[in-house]
């Protein structure tokens, strides 16, 4: 009688182990969508669909993106210290900067750096549907292609915002969403050396890094922080040159993987 509790007592074990492992094959599998062959993971923690805020690369490169939604008087400032560097950088553009400004959108593409969408009227994108969502970066990416001659597959969300509806939107459309993990926070007025104090200590291989022109300080600081990223052994590229197009997972922390 002994031997047969055992007996049972092990198989209930059996079926409770495997009860287990098959609910987490479950939801790592719900936790997972496709985009174009690239396989995406959400977050296991919260099942919250994330953007990219940096990547895992054995490469010594971090991606410097500057966000054009104010004015323009700086940019032939900010062409000339990048081409200076020898450097080429993402610049996230809002649809109607590109209205306004249409001749500094042109410089920049003619100057060989990238060229990306920073949705369209710069909503709170949170608030917005899913359907309003893809207009948004749709319509601002006819104008991109209207000024460049091509469309971007590269999207950075208005306010750092994002939700399950932003990306999955973004994502359904074939675009990589964009976050930062380095905020040079130059849109509050600190100098360049409050800046670089700012990303010094934290900058490292697979980071991306946030500015923006239009502000106080970021057309006279950009020789600077360049020259002081370059200094640390890291090379300044595009977002482009940076993430993994395919073959690739997102962690709990937004830290993009190749599989």
């Amino acid at each position: 009688m002994f031997f047969v509790l055992n007996k049972q007592k092990i198989y209930t074990y059996l079926v409770s182990i495997v009860t287990v492992v098959l609910l987490f094959c479950v939801a790592g599998s719900l936790n997972n969508t496709s985009n174009g062959g690239n396989t995406i993971q959400t977050s296991s923690v919260v099942g919250k669909l994330l953007p990219i805020y940096n990547v895992q690369t054995e490469q010594k490169r971090v991606a410097f993106t500057m966000n054009c939604a104010w004015n323009a008087d700086d940019i032939d400032i900010i062409l000339k210290t990048l081409q200076d560097n020898q450097v080429k950088i993402t610049f996230f553009m809002v649809g109607d900067w590109i209205d306004k400004f249409p001749e500094a959108a042109k410089k920049i593409h003619e100057a060989g750096h990238e060229i990306a969408s920073h949705s369209d009227t710069h909503p709170h994108v949170n608030n917005l549907s899913y359907d309003k969502n893809i207009e948004e970066i749709e319509k601002s990416n006819d104008k991109i292609e209207k000024v460049t001659g091509k469309r971007t597959k590269i999207y950075r969300a208005p306010y750092g915002e994002y939700n399950d509806t932003v990306i999955k939107a973004a994502q359904e459309k074939g675009y990589y969403t964009i976050q930062w993990n380095l905020d040079t926070l130059d849109y509050t007025g600190l100098t360049g050396e409050e800046m670089w104090k700012r990303l010094e200590g934290k900058i490292k291989q697979g980071d991306i890094i946030l500015s923006h022109n239009g502000t106080k300080h970021t057309a006279d600081s950009l020789d600077m922080l360049l020259k002081n990223i370059k200094q640390k052994g890291l090379e300044v590229v595009t977002v482009s040159e940076l993430i993994h197009l395919e073959n690739y997972s997102i962690n709990n922390n937004g830290t993009q993987i190749k599989n």
